[in-house]
């Protein structure tokens, strides 16, 4: 990462940071016992797993710092789906729909760990970790980011409502979508419509058959848990 990356990426975590002490959060460290036991333990371990390739010294061997081979311009790979459990990271993503049919979402995750410095990530791209429009509805998405910031499927199943499909088929042709290039793509879309109507996808992979989520709405005081099969 050359400096003007670093200063870039720096000036823009602290202006984010002051924006958000400005709404009133508080300024803390993050960091418990736990995550550092964790990252101490993974350096202590060569920094294995890591998701580095085409650099010297060896990746798999070395924590760095790593340089370029000669001849990549290309030089760092962002996610391996072999380095990755698919039951040890997820994403919160929510869709609300209020009485007069506006809609918002949102979308968290804790990720993979140990990610390349300067990584964004596809929570805060518009239209790939949630999407919103209350003239149509929302969609929020998990599984591989790095897949999903190419395709948007967040955006682009609340385009296939604007069309008029029905959420539940939003969101499959969605997935599809992505299969298309990437069969063993690893996800899941929710979708729901501003009148209400919601529905949910998955793409099959090994060990993810079905994707469990949470409805709450009018009329039933609790939540209640709805699965669907992957296709």
């Amino acid at each position: 990462m050359s400096i003007y990356k670093i200063i870039w990426s720096f000036s823009h975590f602290l202006l984010a940071s002051l924006f958000a002490e400005s709404m009133g959060f508080l300024h803390e460290d993050l960091t418990t016992v736990k995550s550092r036991s964790i990252y101490l333990n993974w350096l202590n371990q060569n920094c294995q797993p890591n998701y580095w390739r085409n650099v010297v010294p060896d990746a798999s061997k070395s924590c760095g710092p790593y340089k370029p081979v000669k001849g990549f311009k290309e030089w760092k790979n962002l996610h391996t789906e072999n380095k990755v459990n698919l039951h040890s990271h997820d994403t919160i993503g929510m869709i609300a729909v209020d009485e007069a049919g506006n809609v918002a979402t949102g979308t968290s995750t804790n990720g993979a760990t140990h990610k390349i410095p300067g990584r964004v990530g596809d929570s805060p791209i518009a239209g790939a970790g949630s999407y919103a429009d209350s003239t149509t509805g929302g969609a929020a998405a998990t599984g591989n980011g790095d897949l999903m910031m190419r395709f948007l499927p967040s955006y682009q199943a609340v385009e296939y409502m604007r069309l008029g499909m029905e959420p539940s088929k939003a969101c499959e042709k969605t997935i599809s979508r992505i299969q298309k290039h990437f069969p063993a793509f690893f996800g899941a879309v929710i979708c729901a419509n501003n009148s209400g109507s919601y529905g949910a996808a998955c793409s099959k992979a090994p060990g993810f058959t079905q994707f469990h989520f949470t409805v709450l709405k009018k009329g039933i005081s609790r939540p209640q848990n709805e699965v669907v099969n992957c296709i």
